[in-house]
């Protein structure tokens, strides 16, 4: 009371924990340590009223939460524990590999509801979300799988007709597929032969994953003779121009020597950026020309080139027990015949 002597202070309120500034921010709770003192906090010190100028500052300070109540707009994120993370959904969806889908959404090419989200991790409810990709709304699709003997100077990014630079794109060879599919392991763009193409993203991402060593087979042509001591150094792998070292690879084989040049068929367990290029480099002998002719044991025998095939389902079943997964209830019975 405004009655009470001096020496006595008034009773002050303990602020819990979770309300300190550096604690864990919660809806509806301050944030910031509050600013403002009120003119009735403190008991008379004995000092003359106009012991200090009025500051224009109105009597009731700052708001407790040291911040405007018209800071940041609401976000589409929900809480933690709630809802899948946006990049899970488009890949289930067919749009694009988890990773791919990433890039996306840090674009802001991506709109939940109405609104551009760019931040990947954001947790959506994918069964009540409004979700569109460039504009176009998402929709769940049937998982689709395919093989394809890509043709030279084709690129394998998901554009439907010509890259950024206008160079051709294999999704321009899938139009009858009607549904949008993406590479599994992309081959470069002077690089032939079998190439798997999906909607299934969780498939994708577990088949390219480091911990899995799912075979790739390429027939290579390196300029020049190569010794023994150089296919030896290729099977037990190289180092390469950043320093990464090459997994041992799972075969080199001789297939052809000519006086200028060198086939070999090779199998190698992992897809670093130009990695068998950058393995010829290593040992002083130019890539000339790369085939891949099969990927996980799945080939493109019989196909011309740019034409493709949807998997059968024992092939699809191989794909998912070199990622690790469980075969789909109906390749149970073929998987295990």
């Amino acid at each position: 009371m405004a009655g009470n002597r001096a020496t006595t202070r008034p009773t002050t309120t303990k602020r819990a924990e979770g309300d300190r500034g550096a604690g864990r921010p919660t809806t509806g709770r301050p944030t910031g340590k509050p600013t403002g003192r009120s003119t009735t906090g403190r008991p008379a010190t004995g000092k003359p009223a106009t012991g200090k100028p009025a500051t224009g500052k109105p009597a009731t300070g700052k708001p407790a939460t040291g911040k405007p109540t018209t800071g940041k707009p609401a976000t589409t994120r929900t809480k933690p524990s709630q809802g899948e993370r946006l990049q899970k959904v488009l890949a289930r969806a067919g749009v694009s590999s988890r990773r791919e889908a990433e890039t996306m959404i840090a674009a802001g090419r991506v709109r939940v509801d109405g609104r551009v989200v760019s931040e990947p991790g954001t947790r959506i409810d994918p069964e009540s979300a409004r979700i569109e990709v460039d504009g176009s709304p998402v929709a769940a699709s049937e998982h689709v799988y395919v093989v394809m003997n890509k043709p030279d100077e084709m690129v394998c990014t998901p554009e439907p007709e010509r890259d950024a630079n206008g160079r051709p794109t294999v999704s321009s060879l899938l139009t009858a597929l009607n549904t949008r599919v993406f590479a599994v392991g992309r081959l470069d763009f002077h690089t032939r032969g079998a190439l798997i193409l999906t909607n299934d993203g969780a498939l994708a991402e577990a088949l390219l994953h480091q911990k899995r060593a799912v075979p790739r087979t390429y027939h290579v042509k390196l300029q020049g003779r190569l010794d023994e001591d150089a296919l030896a150094s290729l099977h037990a792998g190289v180092v390469l121009d950043d320093g990464a070292r090459t997994r041992p690879a799972l075969e080199v084989e001789l297939v052809k020597a000519t006086r200028t040049n060198t086939w070999v068929q090779m199998t190698i367990s992992q897809e670093l950026p130009r990695q068998l290029r950058r393995m010829g480099e290593s040992i002083g002998h130019s890539v000339l020309k790369m085939i891949r002719v099969a990927f996980a044991g799945i080939t493109a025998d019989g196909l011309r080139e740019g034409q493709w095939r949807r998997l059968r389902e024992d092939e699809i079943a191989g794909l998912r027990a070199a990622a690790g997964q469980r075969p789909a209830k109906g390749l149970l019975a073929l998987a295990q015949a």
